[in-house]
């Protein structure tokens, strides 16, 4: 940042020559470019703009006229202002059509009534613009290696923002071309008061250059994307006009996010990755408000406020060969989830809660049954994404504080209806039957009671030899007491399958061929699934 003609004022080297402002008191914030010693009437032509021009007068016109044309042709080239040492020419004021052209031109004019060495003036103004020039390159190269390294690490949109946010200590916006807000970092500042009204008061925005300030918001506006195929805005909101320092933060980050988009071929969109960390905020209590959380998914375009909810989470039954493969079906049936709410017109929050399932918030419009929902959104989902995934549902929720509540509910709908699906539309917690009923009575402490009673010597000898005879069990159970279809399940050969359920026998005291000690054995172990998640 240019050194304004007010600080050149309040430097001692200025100071001592008893400075008095004649005209253009109200122009001081003008920036200096560089200071120019010039005792001739036709330095106009020789200037580029920026200038500080210091006389003492000797060589100008006598002609009032003349003088006055100095001073225009001065201020038409853009210099910062001009300096008169009197005492030579001039000897206590500048003649009145001097003061009189710089007023009528918007010149800053200043009289020295002191002798003053014009060489300490240039020298301490020329060494404040190569400090500040200095500290700008620095700047600069802090940026450029900070935002290098975001992009070598593949940095979310969030961790590029916070960066943003943390340089230049106000917040930062990321939208798309749709101004929705694809992630947001306050600084501290009231999220909700931040995003109220986000999309009609970002569409007032619209300067022409790819990076500009806009006054009337206080924005600092830069495209982001290459050039012809731009996807979004970086906006920092400013209190007031931003440095060179900011115009480059802005262009780098920007850069950065270009950069990121390019790179994720197998990840999510950015949309889903913003709806994905709202979900995830919701559910882990990272936003102090609800009406935060309510906030951020206004912004990009989901109303939560004043309408019931119903949480719904996707799953894969079928596994992918590899974990690349698995991310990007995942991948693509969030994508085909979020078509469908749109040909639902359903507007819903969907994106990724970790790398097996695929969250969706789905604010009800009002006088819509939960099952008319859901029926449209599977119907459409069934007909776009072709590999088999099971729907389930949680409860319908009032607010935003019970929607963990209802995800719960639906992930453990989603885990237990993936391993025995029977084609239904969509599962919620009343289809799971038994599973359902211990769902729901998972904090009973008898039913804890009567898990560990059953299963307590079994997970005890688990943790002390590092086995898992939990699993055999369970294995052994869920194939219906065959012993032959449960080895095979198992990978093990008959007779090692059977020496381990002769195990079992005698570390739980029970006969594995009664039915009713293996019924409360199954019970006990689907009990103890429901606290296990719950817990988790």
């Amino acid at each position: 940042m240019l050194p304004t003609l007010a600080d050149v004022l309040a430097l001692d080297a200025v100071r001592r020559g008893s400075p008095r402002i004649v005209a253009g008191a109200d122009r001081l914030d003008t920036r200096v470019r560089w200071v120019h010693v010039g005792e001739v009437s036709d330095i106009a032509h020789l200037l580029r703009g920026g200038e500080l021009i210091l006389t003492t007068g000797v060589a100008l016109p006598e002609e009032p006229d003349k003088l006055a044309d100095y001073i225009a042709d001065l201020a038409a080239v853009g210099a910062s202002g001009l300096i008169v040492e009197l005492g030579r020419r001039f000897i206590r004021e500048l003649p009145h059509a001097v003061v009189e052209s710089a007023e009528l031109h918007g010149l800053p004019l200043v009289t020295l009534t002191r002798e003053t060495p014009f060489v300490q003036i240039t020298e301490s103004v020329h060494a404040r613009i190569i400090d500040i020039q200095l500290e700008e390159l620095r700047a600069s190269e802090q940026l450029h290696e900070v935002f290098t390294e975001l992009s070598v690490e593949g940095a979310s949109p969030a961790e590029v923002l916070s960066q943003v946010s943390r340089l230049s200590a106000r917040p930062a916006l990321l939208e798309n071309l749709a101004h929705q807000v694809l992630a947001c970092e306050t600084a501290g500042r009231d999220t909700g008061v931040l995003l109220a009204n986000w999309e009609a008061r970002s569409r007032a925005v619209s300067p022409h250059e790819r990076t500009a300030y806009d006054p009337s918001s206080g924005w600092l506006v830069t495209m982001v994307g290459a050039r012809g195929h731009d996807w979004g805005r970086l906006i920092i909101i400013c209190e007031e006009p931003p440095g060179p320092r900011d115009v480059v933060l802005a262009e780098r980050a920007a850069t950065t996010l270009a950069l990121g988009r390019l790179l994720e071929r197998h990840q999510e969109s950015l949309e889903r990755q913003a709806h994905g960390t709202i979900i995830t905020g919701i559910l882990t209590h990272a936003y102090a408000d609800p009406d935060e959380a309510a906030a951020r998914a206004r912004a990009v375009g989901v109303p939560l406020t004043g309408r019931k909810l119903i949480s719904v989470v996707l799953r894969l039954t079928d596994a992918a060969d590899t974990a690349l493969n698995l991310q990007a079906q995942l991948g693509e049936l969030a994508e085909a989830a979020a078509a469908a709410c749109r040909d639902a017109r359903l507007p819903a929050l969907v994106g990724a809660l970790d790398q097996n399932r695929v969250g969706v918030l789905l604010p009800l419009p009002p006088r819509t049954p939960a099952e008319a929902a859901l029926t449209s959104l599977a119907e459409r989902l069934r007909m776009a994404f072709a590999t088999p995934f099971v729907l389930a549902a949680g409860s319908v929720v009032e607010s935003i504080r019970d929607v963990r509540r209802s995800f719960l509910e639906a992930e453990q709908v989603a885990e237990a209806a993936a391993r025995q699906p029977d084609r239904r539309p969509f599962y919620r917690l009343p289809d799971l039957r038994l599973r359902g009923l211990l769902h729901l009575l998972r904090d009973d402490a008898r039913l804890q009671t009567f898990a560990e009673r059953e299963l307590g010597p079994l997970l005890a000898h688990d943790a002390h030899r590092g086995g898992d005879l939990t699993g055999i069990l369970r294995t052994y159970l869920d194939a219906g007491r065959n012993k032959a279809v449960a080895a095979q399940r198992a990978h093990l050969s008959r007779p090692a399958f059977y020496d381990r359920l002769r195990r079992l026998e005698r570390i739980l005291d029970t006969d594995l061929d009664d039915v009713d000690s293996c019924l409360s054995l199954h019970v006990a172990l689907l009990a103890l699934e429901s606290f296990r998640r719950e817990t988790r």
